[in-house]
C-alpha cells in the first residue's frame, strides 16, 4: 500500500451511476429528494483495502428471494465491482474545525483508481434502513501507487450544475469550483476470465468514462465531509463512488451494464456475464491526456475473484 489507510468514507457522486441504480432498487422514487443537495456519503471498511494484484474469496452472507419467508447465509451469487476514483487526504483538520471549499486542495494529496467491490444480493437485503455493511467491507482493491494533486493541475476541467437543478448551498458554491473542480480522468474496466487467461488472451474492455462527469467535486466532498468539525487525519481515505458516465456503454458497474442481472454481457469469445464468476479478474486503468500536456497514467488497479472460503 502507498500510504497506512486510516479512516475511508466512500461518496455517491455520479448522478448517471444513482440514477440507474434507483429505477433497479426503487422504480417509483429512483433519486432520493437528499442526491442533489448533500454529497451523500457513508463511513467504509479500511482494513480490507488491498492493493492491486489483490486476491479475495466471493463473500457469504444473508440473502433473502422475494418469493421465500426468510432468508438464508451463503455465496454472493451477484458480485460485481465498482469504478471508481480514490483520492488521499493529505493533511488534515481539527476536530471542531471546517476544510473552506477553496482551502481543499492544501488536504488534497493525490489520486489512484479504486474498485469498491459489492455483493449486490447481500447489499438488496441489508441496506435499509443503514446502508452498506457486509455487502462491502470485504474487499476493496487500489492502484499501486498515488498520483499528486499537483501533478492532475493540467487535467482539471470546468465544473457545473444543470441550470434546472438545485444549486449547492453557499458552503459547496466558488468561483474557483465552478472554474476548475472537475479532473477529466478517462476511467476503463476490462475482465479476465479463467478461459481468457487460460489461452493467452487479453481481458476484454467492458466499459470506459471519465471522472469529469461526477456530480460533486472532490473539494465539495472533503468540504462537506468536515462541515460538521470532522477531523480527517493525513492518509484518510475517500472514494468518489462509482463513477458512470451519461451513455450506456459508460456504466461503471456490472449492476448497470446487465440491467440488474436481466442482460446477458457478451464477452466476444463465446462467453457471457451477468455478474461475476470465480476465478475472474477485473482490470482496472485510467489515464489523463490533453494537447501541450504529458499524458499521466495510474497504474493497472488488477484483483482476482476466489471461491468463497
Amino acid at each position: 500500500m502507498p500510504c497506512r489507510i486510516g479512516d475511508y468514507t466512500d461518496f455517491y457522486t455520479s448522478i448517471y451511476h444513482a440514477t440507474t441504480v434507483g429505477k433497479l432498487f426503487r422504480p417509483d422514487n429512483p433519486l432520493l429528494p437528499n442526491y442533489k443537495w448533500v454529497p451523500i456519503g457513508y463511513h467504509g471498511r479500511s482494513s480490507s483495502i488491498g492493493i492491486s494484484g489483490q486476491a479475495f474469496p466471493r463473500p457469504k452472507g444473508q440473502t433473502k428471494a422475494p418469493d421465500v419467508g426468510k432468508p438464508t447465509l451463503g455465496p454472493c451469487k451477484r458480485l460485481d465491482y465498482e469504478m471508481e476514483v480514490g483520492i488521499y487526504i493529505g493533511g488534515g483538520n481539527a476536530l471542531g474545525d471546517s476544510i473552506a471549499l477553496d482551502d481543499t486542495d492544501e488536504h488534497t494529496f493525490g489520486m489512484c483508481l479504486f474498485n469498491d467491490w459489492s455483493a449486490r444480493d447481500i447489499q438488496a437485503w441489508e441496506y435499509q434502513p443503514l446502508g452498506p455493511f457486509l455487502a462491502k467491507n470485504f474487499a476493496s482493491t487500489v492502484s499501486p501507487w498515488i498520483v499528486t494533486n499537483e501533478a492532475l493541475a493540467p487535467f482539471r476541467a470546468a465544473w457545473n450544475r444543470d441550470s434546472n437543478d438545485p444549486q449547492p448551498l453557499d458552503y459547496l458554491a466558488s468561483d474557483k469550483n465552478s472554474a476548475q473542480g472537475a479532473y477529466d480522468i478517462e476511467l476503463e474496466v476490462a475482465i479476465e476470465t479463467p478461459t481468457m487467461r487460460a489461452a493467452g488472451e487479453s481481458a476484454r474492455k467492458l466499459t470506459q468514462s471519465s471522472f469529469k462527469h461526477s456530480y460533486w467535486t472532490t473539494s465539495q466532498m472533503i468540504a462537506h465531509h468536515t462541515v460538521n468539525g470532522c477531523n480527517l487525519v493525513a492518509g484518510d481515505f475517500i472514494g468518489s463512488g462509482t463513477q458512470s458516465g451519461p451513455n450506456s456503454d459508460e456504466a461503471g458497474s456490472l449492476l448497470e451494464l446487465s440491467i440488474g442481472g436481466k442482460q446477458d454481457i457478451s464477452l466476444g469469445n463465446g462467453e457471457i456475464r451477468t455478474f461475476l464468476e470465480d476465478g475472474d479478474a477485473v482490470v482496472m486503468s485510467g489515464y489523463c491526456v490533453k494537447d501541450g500536456a504529458t499524458r499521466i497514467g495510474f497504474g493497472q488497479c488488477y484483483s482476482l475473484v476466489l471461491p468463497t472460503k
